[in-house]
C-alpha cells in the first residue's frame, strides 16, 4: 500500500480565523483571484446557520516554517504560514472577511466589504443594501457580532429596544425569546465544525494539482502560474500587490491630475500574464513548472532546497518585475504595436503574442542593448509575423520556450536582431506568401488573424478607405469613438444580392475576401445592390485622379473588372491579392 499523503484535522471556525490572523494558515489566491459574489456568501452563512455541512478545506503543509520573517515583506514581521490553502480558498476568505470585517478585492481590483444582513425574527439572511440598512427588523451587518468588543446581551437588548421603537409598541415575550435565541445561535457559528485535509509537505506541486483536480467537482484546474502567485503571496506579498495594482490601472485612464498610468488600447493584463513576462525576462523561461521549483529554492541538480538560493532567485524576479512594470517600458512597447500597424485591442487575436513580444522587447533593451529605434522596428516585425502566423496560438509556452532557447550563445545587439529575423524568414517563406496565406484566407471567421494582418497592412501602407478620402489608420484610431462606428466592413457582394443568385450559406457570404473597409454611410447607401450596379457610380466619381484610384484598388486587393466576375472566381483572385497586400505591408517594416 502506498503511503497516505494527507491527514485529517478538525477545526472550529474560530480556530481557522485565529490561525489566519496568527499567520499559521496562508490565504493566497491560487484558484481564482477573487471571492464569491455576496449572494453566495449569504448562502454559505444560511447553510451553516441551518446546521448543513458546507464542505471541507484542503491545505498543503509548507516546509519553510522555521523562518520568522516573510521574505520581501519590507517593514513587516510576518510568519511564513505552516499551511497553504489549495481547495476552499473562496469559502475560507468569505468566512474570514465577514467575521473580521476584512475587505476583499473584486474582479475589477476594487477593495470592498462583504456586508451580510440577518433578520432575527425569522432567521433570514440577505445581502445588505440601502433599504435593509434602514430596516430595523435587520441586523444590517453581522460582522458586529464577532467584534472584539461585542457584548451579546447588550447588543440584543439594544436591538430589541430599537425594534420596539420602530413598531411603536413593545415586542411580546415570545418574539423576544425567538429573536434573542436566533442572535445567540448566529453568534455561536464561531464554533461551527470544519474538517481539513492536510497534504504533506513532501508532495510536490504537480501532485497537489492532480489531487485538486481529482477531488474538485467543479472542473477547476490549477495552473503553474497559480502556484507561483502563491509563492509571491507567501514570500513577496508586495510583488503580488504591485502586479494587481498595475493590472487594475490598465482598465481605465487615470483621473486628471493623477499622473501617468499603464492604461492602453491593446490589453488589460491579469497578474498571472504579467508574471509570465517577468519570468521570461528574468529566467528566460516560458514553462513555469521549473520556475516554480527555482523560486522555492530548489537546486535542479541536487534536488535540495535552500533558503539562500530561494532569496537569490526572488531577487532575480524582483529586478525583472521592476522592468516589466516600468511605465516607460510599457508604453514604449505599445508603440511597437502601433508601428506594426495595429491600432487597438479589437485587432488583437492573441494576448500571448502581445505578452511574449513584450518579453522580447525587454530582452532586447536590457540584455542585448539594442538601440531603441531599431528595437521598435524589429519587435514590430516580430509582432506582425507572430500575429499573422498564429505563432503563440497553440502550445504558446512550448513555442516561446523554443524561441528563448535560440538566444543561448547570443550576446550582442546584432545577435538579437539576427535571431529574430532568422525565425521570421523561416516562417514567412515564398511558399507561405504564395500558397499558405491565400489558402488560409479562405475563411469566414470574424476574428481571423489574417484579416487583422490585412488591416494592419492597410495602416502601414497609409491606405485610404474604399470609396473615401479618409485614411484607414485615421478611422481605426481608438481615440475616435463616435456613437456610430466611423468605419464598417462592407460585403463587396452584398448578402442580399448573393441570396438572389442562390448563395446563402454564411461560410460563403462572409468570406474575408468578400469584405472591404468603407465608411458607414457608404455601407448604408450601397445596401443590397449588385456590385455591377453600385461600383461604376463610385468609380466614375473617384477615378478622376487615376493614380490615386489605382493605388486604392491595389490596396483593397480588387481584381480588374471584379464587379462583373463570377462570385467564387472573384474570391479566389482576391485572396491572392490580399496576401500580396499583407506582404507589402509587412515589408514596410
Amino acid at each position: 500500500m502506498n503511503a497516505i499523503l494527507f491527514k485529517k484535522v478538525d477545526y472550529s471556525l474560530s480556530k481557522l480565523i485565529l490561525d489566519i490572523e496568527h499567520g499559521d494558515i496562508g490565504l493566497p489566491d491560487i484558484q481564482r483571484p477573487f471571492v464569491w459574489k455576496p449572494v453566495k456568501v449569504r448562502d454559505l452563512f444560511d447553510s451553516m446557520y441551518k446546521g448543513f455541512p458546507v464542505g471541507y478545506f484542503l491545505f498543503w503543509a509548507n516546509e519553510d516554517t522555521d523562518e520568522a520573517r516573510q521574505i520581501g515583506a519590507e517593514g513587516k514581521q510576518r510568519k511564513i504560514p505552516k499551511l497553504l490553502i489549495v481547495d476552499g480558498q473562496q469559502r475560507l476568505t468569505s468566512l474570514y472577511a465577514v467575521l473580521k470585517g476584512h475587505p476583499i478585492v473584486t474582479k475589477d481590483f476594487r477593495k470592498t466589504r462583504i456586508r451580510i444582513a440577518f433578520r432575527p425574527s425569522d432567521g433570514v439572511f440577505d445581502v445588505a443594501d440601502a433599504a435593509i440598512e434602514r430596516d430595523p427588523e435587520y441586523v444590517p451587518d453581522i460582522t458586529v457580532l464577532w467584534a472584539d468588543e461585542a457584548n451579546m446581551f447588550q447588543f440584543t437588548t439594544e436591538f430589541l429596544d430599537k425594534l420596539a421603537k420602530s413598531r411603536g409598541r413593545d415586542v411580546d415575550a415570545a418574539e423576544k425569546r425567538l429573536i434573542s435565541d436566533n442572535i445567540a445561535r448566529l453568534h455561536a457559528l464561531q464554533s461551527y465544525p470544519f474538517t481539513a485535509l492536510e497534504i504533506s509537505s513532501t508532495v510536490d506541486e504537480e501532485q497537489v494539482a492532480d489531487i485538486f483536480v481529482r477531488i474538485n467537482s467543479k472542473g477547476v484546474t490549477l495552473k503553474q502560474a497559480d502556484f507561483i502567485l502563491t509563492l509571491l503571496s507567501v514570500f513577496w506579498d508586495e510583488g503580488r500587490s504591485q502586479l494587481e495594482d498595475f493590472c487594475r490601472a490598465c482598465k481605465a485612464p487615470a483621473p486628471p491630475g493623477d499622473g501617468p498610468s499603464p492604461f492602453n488600447h491593446f490589453i488589460e493584463p491579469s497578474p498571472d500574464q504579467l508574471l509570465r513576462v517577468s519570468v521570461g525576462l528574468g529566467f528566460r523561461r516560458a514553462r513555469l513548472r521549473q520556475v516554480y521549483s527555482i523560486l522555492r529554492g530548489k537546486d535542479l541538480e541536487t534536488e535540495q532546497f535552500s533558503a539562500a538560493l530561494r532569496d537569490e532567485q526572488f531577487e532575480v524576479l524582483k529586478k525583472a518585475q521592476a522592468k516589466v512594470l516600468n511605465l516607460t517600458n510599457w508604453h514604449e512597447f505599445m508603440k511597437t504595436l502601433v508601428r506594426a500597424g495595429f491600432r487597438s485591442r479589437s485587432m488583437i487575436t492573441s494576448e500571448s503574442t502581445v505578452l511574449y513580444s513584450y518579453v522580447l522587447y525587454l530582452l532586447g533593451r536590457y540584455d542585448f542593448g539594442v538601440d531603441s529605434h531599431a528595437l521598435r522596428s524589429i519587435v514590430a516585425r516580430w509582432f506582425f509575423m507572430s500575429s499573422l502566423t498564429g505563432r503563440y496560438t497553440d502550445s504558446p509556452e512550448s513555442q516561446m520556450e523554443s524561441d528563448l532557447a535560440r538566444f543561448r550563445g547570443a550576446g550582442t545587439a546584432d545577435d538579437f536582431v539576427s535571431v529574430l529575423d532568422g525565425i521570421a524568414r523561416d516562417a514567412l517563406t515564398e511558399d507561405f506568401w504564395a500558397i499558405s496565406l491565400p489558402n488560409a484566407l479562405e475563411t469566414s471567421s470574424a476574428r481571423s488573424p489574417y484579416l487583422f494582418a490585412y488591416y494592419a497592412a492597410l495602416n502601414l501602407l497609409d491606405a485610404r478607405v474604399l470609396f473615401s478620402e479618409m485614411r484607414v489608420a485615421e478611422l481605426l484610431d481608438p481615440a475616435i469613438s463616435p456613437r456610430k462606428s466611423a468605419i464598417e466592413r462592407h460585403h463587396l457582394f452584398p448578402k442580399g444580392y448573393l441570396k438572389t443568385i442562390g448563395i446563402t450559406d454564411i461560410r460563403d457570404t462572409n468570406q474575408i475576401a468578400n469584405y472591404a473597409l468603407v465608411q458607414w454611410d457608404d455601407n448604408v447607401h450601397i445596401s443590397d445592390s449588385a456590385p455591377s450596379d453600385y461600383y461604376p457610380k463610385y468609380e466614375q466619381r473617384l477615378a478622376r485622379d487615376a493614380a490615386a484610384w489605382d493605388l486604392t484598388l491595389k490596396h483593397h486587393a480588387l481584381p480588374d473588372g471584379w464587379h462583373c466576375k463570377e462570385y467564387r472566381q472573384f474570391l479566389d483572385e482576391r485572396r491572392k491579392l490580399l496576401a500580396e497586400v499583407i506582404r507589402a505591408g509587412y515589408e514596410t517594416l
